[in-house]
């Protein structure tokens, strides 16, 4: 091999180096700036159904996203009336917000309807202990809407029913009283109005 050769393979493998250097570098950049090595810490929410929540689902505290949904299994045994266990990975610089929530719950973002879950707090609350597991919030189900607004609307339709058999009755009761009204007047103008009492 001449020296031509080994130098152009030397300058070959340096570009290489730095280029694998510089995608390795922009990976772990990325990584650190999505949350991947900064330190984290888990927290245990039993959930009731969870409504198509995957893992790699966001974790907000009030709309900051906080950390990563981890895992989602089942209990072997339920723990009232809870039978899923969802865990949460939660960046540990938010721990002392998170300590001072109420409630978690599973939510729906946007109009694809992608599951997320909410940490929040209410006022007049305890904090919750997230040193073991915790009860999440029950989950309003689309379905269960979906039978309100029904039976709402059923509603709405036997008081549109009844108030125009209501407004009918009315209008005949409207004709009736003005053709007794008529009559009266035909008799005043006639002068016979007395004859009848």
């Amino acid at each position: 091999m001449s020296k031509d050769d080994v130098m152009k393979q030397f300058w070959a493998g340096i570009f290489f180096l730095a280029g694998a250097a510089l995608v390795a570098g922009v990976i772990f950049f990325i990584g650190y700036n999505k949350g991947f090595a900064q330190p984290k810490f888990t927290v245990t929410v039993l959930f009731d159904k969870v409504g198509g929540l995957m893992e790699g689902a966001p974790v907000r505290l009030s709309g900051v996203t906080v950390g990563l949904v981890e895992s989602i299994g089942f209990l072997p045994q339920e723990s009232a009336g809870r039978g899923i266990e969802v865990k949460l990975s939660v960046y540990k610089k938010f721990e002392a917000q998170v300590r001072r929530s109420t409630r978690m719950s599973v939510q729906t973002e946007g109009v694809l309807g992608a599951k997320y879950v909410e940490i929040g707090r209410n006022e007049g609350r305890r904090a919750l202990d997230i040193d073991a597991p915790v009860p999440g919030e029950p989950m309003l189900d689309v379905y269960d809407i979906a039978e309100v607004l029904r039976d709402t609307a059923k509603g709405f339709n036997q008081t549109t029913e009844d108030i125009s058999s209501i407004m009918a009755e009315l209008k005949h009761m409207s004709r009736k009283t003005k053709r007794i009204l008529d009559r009266v007047e035909q008799r005043i103008i006639d002068g016979t109005l007395i004859k009848v009492f």
